[in-house]
């Protein structure tokens, strides 16, 4: 079985050695492909954990997403220059440690990128690139080191209006993470976690050998580029030819 999904693609084999064998679903969640392969004694184990996994990733999506006006991140954005919001202790490390990688990539990872205006499009209606002036503006609520946090309380707060947070560059990447740690937790030793490119394995194929990762070939997407022999470890690419302007 071969899965495709941004510029990764994971190659499953299936085998009944030791009445194993290798289950796999393919679901949209937060905006992208995840494919999720679990190796099982039978489909029902398969399926039960299967289940844990999308419910997982339901939950994250439901305490992170800027879409979801009922989320705990849209009232953050929704109170921005207003007053503090309490949230979950999960939500609110998370943008602790966002807050680290701002400090530790001098900026270059921002969660208030989302304070942009939408000056570029990736969809192919673009006829000129936007004015130094018109970027200028768009970044004037930028700035990670503007977001007040309150430890005692579990409170965020963006001080200026407009002001946004969005997990678009870490979200799906957390909820790999989060379902890999809840699937070790129910006793799955081996399996795959790939969120778009964001991928998490471990543990072996149901045949004994390790899990094998195909970096996709971006001049022939039919064609791998290289092949990678994974075992606990995490794998991340990402396509600049698949989005541009």
């Amino acid at each position: 079985m071969k899965v495709i999904s941004s510029c990764i693609s994971v190659i499953f084999l299936t085998s009944l050695l030791f009445g194993q064998a290798s289950f796999h679903h393919t679901e949209m969640k937060m905006g992208c492909r995840f494919d999720i392969t679990v190796v099982a004694i039978g489909q029902e184990e398969a399926d039960r954990f299967l289940e844990i996994a999308l419910d997982e990733i339901d939950r994250i999506e439901k305490l992170i997403s800027s879409w979801d006006e009922s989320s705990q991140t849209s009232a953050i954005n929704r109170k921005a220059g207003i007053a503090p919001v309490k949230v979950d202790r999960e939500l609110f490390e998370l943008i602790k440690r966002c807050i680290g990688l701002s400090e530790l990539t001098s900026g270059a990872f921002d969660i208030s990128y989302a304070s942009m205006d939408k000056i570029w499009r990736y969809d192919g209606s673009m006829k000129e690139m936007p004015s130094q002036q018109e970027i200028r503006n768009s970044v004037s609520n930028v700035g990670f080191d503007k977001i007040v946090l309150d430890d005692s309380e579990s409170t965020v707060f963006l001080p200026d209006p407009g002001m946004k947070i969005g997990f678009g560059a870490i979200g799906k990447g957390y909820a790999a993470d989060r379902t890999k740690s809840l699937l070790k937790e129910q006793g799955v030793e081996s399996a795959i976690v790939n969120a778009s490119g964001d991928l998490n394995a471990w543990g072996q194929q149901a045949n004994g050998e390790n899990w094998k990762v195909a970096i996709t070939n971006p001049l022939n997407k039919s064609k791998a580029f290289a092949w990678l022999p994974v075992q606990d470890r995490a794998v991340v690419t990402s396509g600049n030819y698949e989005k541009y302007v």
